[in-house]
């Protein structure tokens, strides 16, 4: 059985599938942007790095800066969104803290510092992110806690400086 993450042979670091992938010759089918991304996304590199540019799909290839930013973003978003959770729950149940609540926050904030370290541009985005985010912790809080939504406060009244620290 060749099962995700199992033992079978076939896949694996050593295994196949995470070798060097090298653009198909020509008159070879080649992989779609939209059928194998994974696929399509190696040929891609090869052919640039072979300097066969005429042979990249330029316009899906284009494209994938943009994705790969918007990744960034959402995790940051991410981030915020179960750090806000869990600061919510915090103070909101006081009873109910323990090591695990206090190491999720320690670590969200760590993430979210390590994001805005690796791709500075998003410290303008910050903000923005974190107004996205607290809806959605608001509405994550009231139901891991089963206190009503109206309990938390619609305006976030974290510092976001505090946030990434």
């Amino acid at each position: 059985m060749n099962a995700p993450f199992g033992r079978g042979t076939g896949g694996g670091a050593t295994g196949g599938g995470f070798a060097e992938s090298q653009a198909p010759a020509p008159g070879e089918a080649r992989a779609t942007y939209t059928g194998d991304l994974h696929a399509w996304a190696r040929e891609q590199a090869a052919q640039l790095r072979a300097g066969r540019v005429a042979e990249a799909d330029a316009l899906n290839t284009a494209e994938e800066p943009d994705d790969v930013a918007g990744a960034q973003y959402d995790k940051m978003e991410s981030a915020l969104r179960v750090l806000l959770t869990h600061m919510l729950k915090w103070d909101h149940q006081p009873e109910r803290r323990g090591r695990s609540w206090e190491a999720t926050i320690r670590t969200q904030r760590k993430l979210v510092a390590r994001v805005l370290r690796k791709n500075p541009s998003l410290k303008a985005s910050l903000e923005e992110a974190t107004d996205e985010a607290w809806d959605d912790a608001r509405s994550d809080a009231s139901g891991e806690t089963d206190l009503p939504l109206a309990s938390f406060p619609e305006a976030n009244p974290y510092d976001t400086r505090r946030s990434k620290s």
